[in-house]
């Protein structure tokens, strides 16, 4: 799976995009993301499993952003988590 945070993969012709799709991690206290080192790397793979469910044979676009979530935990900490979306493409097949 090819993936690439610009909307174009080197080396590779786009014969359409599939559509949108978006992965994010589990909910964590504010803060807490960036303590953890390996969110970029969790959220991406499952951002490639959600590509592969659809057949795409790369992403473009992807982007990364930490998104508030609505309510508390049990201890009164406010939520978030890490999104990635990125937009599944078919590539042209080389002849």
């Amino acid at each position: 799976m090819l993936v690439s945070e610009k909307d174009a993969i080197e080396g590779a012709r786009i014969l359409y995009p599939i559509g949108r799709i978006k992965a994010a991690t589990s909910c964590h206290a504010i803060g807490y993301a960036h303590v953890a080192g390996n969110w970029r790397e969790r959220v991406l793979a499952d951002l490639i499993r959600r590509a592969e469910d659809v057949d795409a044979d790369a992403v473009v676009g992807v982007n990364y952003k930490v998104e508030p979530v609505e309510g508390r935990d049990e201890h009164g900490l406010g939520l978030e988590r890490v999104c990635a979306t990125g937009i599944a493409v078919r590539l042209a097949q080389a002849a």
